[in-house]
């Protein structure tokens, strides 16, 4: 069997964009027409340039090789241009073209992946959901009151999502996140914060996890701040407190508190995640398998938590051909805690795919297709393509100050 053809897709997510901006999807053909997609999880540069890196790391590593050869595969693209260390952008090229040979290995193979990393471990998936607003819009005015900065309507949409089934629900209420983080929490942060996890707490009770995102935003001695604040309504993780670059400053946070600390979406390879695990930083490790360096690798970084009492929950804000590799990795971990989602798992977020995730009653169950168990929309995609300009995600690009009038209690 040998891979002989790369094809590319951007494709604009419809609205309301649970997710993000748009998809970087990926399809690789063999020889013999077995067909394998993988997705790119890439923020970094524009769209269009991941796909011709991808075409490129094709060309290069990946053309006229047999799929089943992922080590080989893998070590070339890692190694190439005599680099050999974790780098984003290559690593989610990477992850996508991975993702697409194992598609292809199960479908030869007739099995799921999961099938041919371990097998089955479990027979569903405990899932969580990002609170997202009711009226659909993932971007709201932020002056006006939202599921983002509003903990009434927070409490009101959380416990719909509990009603619907979901056991663990996940939101982010801690203010600003900029270019130059970490900072202090602003006193009207910290009491936005509390005031989310008390009235989410009240609502749902202890039918339901509460999951506190954060996106990297404090200093080491402000996530120690907010965590005191939080402590008391029993969150299941306080997720990646401070900016990522350094293990060692966000352990100091993880020994500081009771709350388990989650995080590693931003990280990729096993060789960042053993530093994280080595100083006791996250118990919980959230890695994305369209960055990380694809399903082998994230078998291997849960190999290695498993040897320090720490858990995977694998992490999704992007397109559904993730959310099947994420299914997949979990499915076969022992030590595997709980899955985003983007809500249930229907709607215009999968309209790009010809195929179902199934989600019933807060789980998703793994599927019994070959492979990834999704196939692409191309119909959807080439009637979708992306045009726009912005990146996947961002963050504000001046410092976070102090309001200039104190805030009005929440």
């Amino acid at each position: 069997m040998q891979l002989d053809k790369i094809e590319t897709f951007v494709v604009a997510n419809p609205p309301p964009r649970h997710g993000g901006r748009y998809f970087i999807f990926l399809r690789l053909t063999t020889a013999c027409g077995i067909t394998g997609v993988g997705e790119i999880y890439n923020a970094t540069f524009g769209p269009d340039l991941c796909a011709a890196m991808a075409v490129d790391m094709f060309n290069r590593h990946f053309a006229g090789s047999d799929p089943h050869q992922i080590e080989r595969l893998w070590r070339r693209s890692y190694g190439a241009g005599f680099t050999q260390r974790p780098d984003v952008t290559v690593m989610g090229v990477l992850s996508g073209l991975e993702m697409a040979c194992w598609d292809i290995i199960g479908k030869a193979a007739d099995r799921p992946v999961y099938d041919l990393l371990g097998g089955k471990v479990h027979d569903r998936l405990r899932s969580y959901t990002y609170l997202y607003p009711p009226e659909g819009d993932v971007y709201p005015d932020p002056e006006k009151p939202n599921v983002y900065n509003d903990p009434s309507l927070a409490a009101e949409v959380a416990l719909a999502m509990v009603d619907k089934g979901f056991t663990a629900v996940k939101f982010d209420p801690a203010g600003p996140y900029t270019i130059y983080d970490g900072h202090q929490p602003r006193l009207e942060d910290l009491d936005r914060s509390e005031a989310f996890c008390r009235e989410i707490r009240a609502a749902v009770g202890d039918r339901a996890d509460l999951l506190f995102g954060t996106h990297g935003q404090f200093t080491v001695s402000g996530a120690k701040r907010m965590a005191r604040r939080l402590e008391r309504y029993d969150p299941l993780w306080f997720e990646e407190p401070i900016p990522p670059e350094n293990p060692a400053d966000m352990a100091m946070v993880a020994h500081s508190t009771a709350i388990p600390i989650a995080a590693g979406e931003r990280l990729c390879t096993k060789h960042e995640f053993a530093r994280m695990l080595e100083v006791g930083a996250a118990s919980i490790l959230q890695m994305n398998l369209g960055r990380v360096g694809g399903l082998l690798e994230a078998k291997k970084i849960a190999g290695m938590a498993e040897t320090r009492q720490a858990q995977i929950a694998p992490h999704l804000y992007c397109g559904p051909v993730v959310a099947a590799a994420n299914i997949q990795i979990a499915t076969c971990s022992p030590n595997f805690l709980i899955l985003e989602s983007i809500g249930t798992f229907d709607g215009p977020y999968m309209s790009v795919l010809n195929s179902e995730i199934e989600w019933q009653d807060g789980y998703v169950i793994p599927p019994s297709a070959p492979g990834l168990g999704v196939e692409l929309n191309d119909d959807m995609i080439a009637a979708n393509p992306y045009t726009g300009s912005d990146l996947h995600l961002g963050m504000a690009d001046s410092p976070v100050q102090p309001s200039a009038t104190p805030a009005s209690p929440v």
